[in-house]
């Protein structure tokens, strides 16, 4: 699935070929997304688009009358084409500017998403209750020792959790773990202010670089200009159970947290 990283280079890569332009029609081949995409998705028609804006994994295309939410699912992706390009097969969206170009979206899965709101859209249920941007501010320690007080659940699955903070999914759940020296299962209320300080500077480091070099390379993804990203290469645990340490040598432990794939190593992340 496209984190943080993959979303936030297709909002760079489509921004600024849908920043000021008009909306000549709404396409919708087919609705059946991960919710049905409803009929008030069609408000954007004739409407200029003032911003691309990113809110945790959501794409927010903003107008006068409201906001398009995107959402990439599994397998979304967006791209810029010529308003005549021919549709291929799970091409379900386009979105077509006075231009000449359009925004289509293709997604085999179909576990993206397609909506429509009107203003102000943080009163939406999907972004209403989000936690802080974890490239903000407000993501600091002082954020996490109140968020995580005497909490027993797994650091690793408060980290993924969208209300403590947004957008931080498997993969650089686990890199900022392991440069943190920190064990993905332990009680997150037991971690302590200097482990917290370093465990949101990795995290907001690992983020910053996976954006920098154009995302992840994941199966189903590429970014807007359908290049692949280029931060796989420089992965330390995710994806390398039963690999070597690329610290200390160890042979990385692979285990299952909330259903997700977890990689660390014993030595580097001891267990409190």
């Amino acid at each position: 699935m496209p984190e943080l990283p993959e979303v936030e280079v297709t909002r760079q890569g489509i921004a600024p070929h849908l920043s000021q332009q008009k909306v000549k029609k709404l396409i919708v081949r087919n609705p059946s997304l991960r919710w049905p995409v409803p009929d008030i998705c069609h408000n954007i028609e004739g409407q200029v688009i003032r911003a691309i804006r990113r809110r945790a994994k959501y794409l927010l295309l903003d107008t006068e009358a409201g906001v398009t939410i995107v959402h990439l699912g599994m397998s979304g992706s967006l791209r810029i084409l010529a308003s005549d390009t021919p549709p291929e097969k799970h091409d379900h969206i386009d979105l077509v500017l006075d231009n000449g170009q359009m925004l289509r979206f293709n997604d085999p899965r179909r576990f993206g998403a397609w909506l429509w709101h009107e203003l102000p859209e943080l009163t939406h249920p999907l972004l209403s209750k989000l936690g802080p941007e974890p490239l903000s501010d407000d993501f600091d320690a002082v954020h996490l020792v109140q968020a995580l007080n005497n909490k027993t659940k797994a650091i690793k699955l408060c980290l993924m959790d969208n209300h403590i903070v947004v957008g931080v999914g498997n993969i650089y759940a686990n890199e900022a773990l392991f440069a943190a020296g920190i064990h993905p299962q332990t009680a997150a209320g037991k971690l302590s202010h200097e482990q917290l300080l370093q465990l949101v500077v990795h995290v907001k480091r690992i983020l910053a670089n996976a954006i920098k070099q154009g995302g992840t390379t994941l199966k189903d993804f590429t970014n807007a200009d359908g290049k692949p990203g280029y931060f796989a290469q420089k992965l330390h645990v995710y994806g390398r159970g039963g690999e070597t340490c690329t610290q200390c040598g160890n042979l990385l432990s692979e285990i299952k947290l909330g259903q997700r794939a977890t990689v660390f190593c014993g030595l580097c992340q001891a267990k409190q």
